[in-house]
């Protein structure tokens, strides 16, 4: 289903981040995210999870082996995992042993929740004074919800975003994939890269550490945009146009004869192609209601039922052919195991099989960036529970055989076989 690994192996590429170390002691999604980009750009990203039960993700979606899933593998590529009780006073130990080997350090405990272990910013700092620390919660750290968990979901709803998704006719709705948590993890790693750029360009020993705070609540509303402003500026919510644009017509998802298809009509020059040699009607755009796109958006209540109308009467890889050839914006709408499958995709690489232990191979995406031409590696497929605790023990504190094996008879850790 899926070409070969033909990235250039990590060895043979220079990496922006190589020789970057990330302890991750975050889970789920946002902070594995900003982990993930780290992983992705080449950092050695070492995921610490429970003993037992892992990352709460390895036991959401589909199961793939025995300790991962689909969830958990969309957020873990470029890892190696590490198992550590951190309740523990040996676990913490080892944390604290492993800090002055780590460049930045990534958690989403709830406000407060760090502190407790021993793990707070304060007192890892103390121990590496240059340390990048980023901290992922709900809600402002110092604001009176501080203490509150932080669920995509929830401030979907809290942010307005649920409120400006789908169609005026429609309740609000969630978006499909959890959008605050990924553009949260996003928003994280961009703030660690900006950290790690000022730690190398200052001599200031004191301003080479970092304390980089995120909440979720404050990036979902961020992500509402436009809109956000829209609605400041009307004094209400904007009026919802589902698949539709608030302020270019014609612009979204429309049904041809045999399928739906998206037109994404910019400019007027592309209206009036669209009109004399899409769909064969020049005397739309000759009708001064329909001339400019200030006029089509303030018609759009009579101009988009004849456009839904004519675009029905014709095949879709008729109308795709034509909008083609007139330079104007337009795709299929396709299913999401159809995207993913695709040739398009195929060629991009941008879905590669990775070796796996138990079912032999399981898809994974790559990372969507390109340097120099040539997409970034996986180096690392997601990571089996705890299948680096021994070797990274070992090499980075020089941990015994012995050693590990008391830890694992404690229960502070696990081995892989």
């Amino acid at each position: 289903m899926f070409p070969p690994n033909l990235d250039a192996p990590a060895a043979t590429r220079v990496l922006p981040l190589q020789g970057v170390r990330v302890l991750d002691l975050s889970r789920v999604f946002a902070g594995p995210l900003c982990g993930q980009v780290l992983a992705d750009f080449g950092a050695e990203v070492i995921k610490a999870e429970h003993p037992g039960r892992g990352d709460d993700t390895r036991d959401w979606g589909m199961r793939i082996g025995h300790t991962e899933t689909t969830y958990f593998n969309a957020m873990n590529r470029n890892k190696r995992s590490i198992t550590l009780d951190l309740q523990s006073p040996e676990g913490l130990r080892i944390v604290h042993q492993l800090l002055p080997q780590v460049d930045v350090v990534i958690h989403n405990f709830k406000t407060g929740g760090a502190e407790k272990l021993g793990l707070g910013y304060a007192q890892l700092k103390a121990l590496k004074p240059d340390l990048i620390y980023c901290a992922i919660a709900g809600y402002d750290s110092s604001g009176p919800e501080a203490s509150r968990p932080g669920y995509d979901l929830v401030i979907q709803g809290e942010t307005g975003l649920m409120a400006l998704n789908g169609a005026a006719d429609m309740p609000p709705l969630k978006f499909g994939v959890a959008v605050v948590d990924m553009m949260t993890g996003m928003y994280a790693a961009q703030a660690v890269l900006a950290a790690l750029f000022r730690r190398d360009r200052t001599a200031d020993p004191a301003q080479k550490g970092q304390l980089i705070e995120l909440a979720l609540y404050d990036c979902g509303l961020t992500v509402t945009g436009y809109y956000g402003l829209d609605a400041l500026q009307l004094g209400h919510d904007p009026h919802r146009y589902g698949n539709a644009h608030p302020s270019i017509v014609p612009y979204g998802m429309f049904e041809s004869a045999d399928g739906p298809l998206i037109i994404a009509v910019g400019t007027n020059s592309q209206f009036d192609k669209f009109c004399r040699h899409v769909v064969l009607r020049p005397d739309i755009v000759e009708d001064p209601r329909y001339a400019t796109n200030v006029e089509r958006a303030k018609n759009r209540l009579s101009l988009l039922p004849l456009i839904t109308d004519l675009i029905r009467t014709f095949p879709r890889a008729l109308l795709l052919e034509r909008l083609n050839a007139q330079g104007i914006p337009c795709g299929q709408v396709a299913g999401l195991h159809e995207a993913l499958t695709s040739e398009r995709t195929q060629r991009s690489r941008l879905v590669q099989p990775m070796p796996h232990p138990v079912v032999g191979h399981t898809p994974v995406f790559a990372p969507p960036y390109r340097l120099d031409g040539e997409r970034l590696p996986i180096r690392n497929a997601p990571p089996t529970l705890g299948e680096g605790t021994r070797e990274l023990l070992s090499r980075l504190l020089a941990l015994s055989d012995e050693q590990l094996e008391d830890l694992r008879v404690q229960g502070v850790l696990t081995l892989p076989d």
